[in-house]
């Protein structure tokens, strides 16, 4: 099927969306004048907009074309991948957030340094730039799809103009940019999802309930396999153990979206921009997948030489006017959400964890705000190059960007959880089984079929066992658990008569919020509700 001419309207749509952002990170620009204000905005930022800006980062990043093309082979089981929001956050809320929204930084990774030296500092900062970018350019490569799709521009100039894009907003306004540039594209990646839901259901050759019956028969409605084969990706047993070992590492020891947390007033409003994350995850997903197999219907099962451009196959045979301007205002909307913040949070961690620390220590915050606009430049260029890499790869784009992102969360899973409740881990030690924990991956990648989910379970295992081991033979035990621990913070608050609560939000790490029990609660009922959905079709 040829593509319809893209069309003055869809121009008009997808020119004045974009310009939006560039207006809107002009007038958020006026109030940045120091570095504190790039890294982290004035911390005055309304929760419901960090909130959205944490959804839209994540869920939204490659969800509206992987999503659906990797459902479309694979049937719904693939939402068990994402079943572990609730746990995630709630383990993410009770130890991570504490620790970094006390400290004050803006670097979460200057943790690390109190926590064991400067070296392991180093180390997870870099290993974040270089999993940044990998993720990034998998990001960068599914937007320059949908140009390619809907205009004929090659990949490559695509690539290069969206990163342009993204990066002119970013370089101005900093965190705020990021946020507020969030929630204008959260609302457009939602119109976008609406109408291709709406229209997808209608232009189906049979009813919604008698479609899925007949999905049911192929084997692509249910979500919930309980195989123990290692293999498979997509099983409850990965999705709630794998995953949410990986997904951890996302939300609580990643800079991008850590980082925005921080702009928050207090405690209060850090946690309940995350539980936003908690509890519509799964909805967003669900939305995705059920699409992929909806399509599936719709096209017969027929094969599409990239599955990523599925969505747009199904948009551009509407013919409706300005719906493929929205359509890929939409998609341009979901990637750049995460563009955005990858620009600034690297630009952050290079700044203060290598450039500040290492190369110029005492300048003034002009100057490092003007070393920061420079470094977003830098890493956005560096993104270009892998993203040229991934125009080699037809398969999902979101399948690829959590393949790659699983071989860097078991360090990073490690060294947090060391640093949180090991009483005798020490740097060299830390650092001997980061080390051993790469290798050991990496010939599990190399030589068995084990499923990649497993790889953040195996890395930080071996992470863990070996650090632990290490630091004995080389340390010994240490008499006492470090301040920067679990154990330790209870007994400095409690030393030193601290309030362990702000406005109703516990302060001290390990301590859970009443309100973050609902959490646990809601994980069950959604796996209920998806047993119930295959049941009852």
């Amino acid at each position: 099927m040829e593509l319809q001419a893209f069309g003055l309207i869809n121009w008009l749509v997808l020119g004045a969306y974009l310009c939006a952002n560039v207006v809107l990170g002009f007038v958020l620009s006026k109030k940045v004048t120091t570095a504190d204000d790039f890294f982290v905005g004035q911390r005055n930022i309304p929760w419901w907009a960090i909130g959205i800006s944490v959804v839209a980062t994540y869920v939204s990043a490659l969800s509206f074309l992987g999503g659906p093309a990797w459902a479309y082979t694979e049937g719904l089981s693939v939402i068990a991948i994402h079943l572990n929001y609730p746990l995630v956050i709630f383990i993410v809320i009770a130890v991570f957030l504490p620790f970094f929204f006390n400290s004050g930084v803006a670097s979460i990774y200057e943790y690390l340094e109190k926590r064991f030296g400067p070296t392991s500092r180093s180390l997870i900062a870099a290993i974040f730039l270089v999993s940044q970018t990998l993720t990034s350019a998998a990001v960068l490569y599914a937007t320059a799809l949908v140009l390619e799709f809907i205009t004929g521009m090659p990949v490559v100039y695509a690539i290069i103009i969206i990163t342009l894009i993204a990066l002119v907003y970013t370089i101005m306004g900093g965190l705020a940019a990021v946020i507020w540039t969030d929630v204008i594209q959260a609302f457009i990646l939602l119109i976008g999802a609406l109408i291709i839901t709406v229209s997808l259901i209608n232009n189906l050759s049979l009813p919604l309930g008698e479609t899925l019956e007949i999905l049911k028969t192929e084997g692509k409605t249910n979500p919930l396999n309980f195989s123990f084969d290692t293999t498979q990706v997509s099983t409850v047993w990965t999705g709630v153990i794998a995953m949410t070992l990986f997904h951890i590492t996302v939300y609580g020891a990643n800079q991008m979206m850590v980082q925005r947390t921080l702009a928050s007033k207090n405690i209060g409003d850090a946690k309940k921009s995350f539980l936003m994350m908690g509890y519509l995850a799964i909805f967003i997903y669900f939305l995705f997948f059920l699409l992929g197999i909806l399509f599936y219907s719709y096209y017969g099962g027929r094969d599409f030489d990239n599955g990523n451009t599925i969505i747009l196959d199904f948009a551009s045979s509407l013919a409706i006017p300005g719906l493929m301007g929205i359509i890929a205002a939409a998609v341009i909307a979901a990637s750049m959400s995460s563009l955005d913040s990858a620009f600034n949070s690297m630009s952050t961690v290079t700044t203060i964890d290598f450039y500040q620390k290492y190369v110029k220590a005492d300048s003034t915050s002009a100057h490092y705000l003007a070393a920061s606009r420079l470094f977003t430049i830098f890493w956005a260029l560096a993104i270009i190059i892998p993203a040229f890499m991934y125009t080699k790869s037809n398969g999902s784009v979101l399948e690829t960007l959590s393949k790659v992102g699983s071989y860097f969360v078991g360090a990073k899973l490690a060294m947090f959880g060391l640093g949180f409740f090991s009483k005798h881990t020490t740097e060299k030690g830390l650092i001997t089984g980061v080390i051993a924990g790469f290798g050991v991956l990496w010939w599990v990648a190399s030589n068995t079929d084990i499923a990649w989910p497993w790889y953040c379970a195996i890395g930080g295992i071996v992470n863990i066992s070996v650090s632990i081991g290490a630091s004995l033979i080389i340390d010994g035990r240490q008499a006492e658990y470090s301040r920067y621990s679990v154990q330790g913070q209870k007994q400095y608050f409690s030393e030193n008569r601290l309030p362990e609560k702000e406005n109703g939000w516990y302060l001290v790490p390990g301590r859970i919020d009443k309100q973050t029990y609902w959490l646990l609660v809601y994980f069950v009922g959604t796996v209920v509700a998806l047993y119930l959905f295959n049941q009852l079709i």
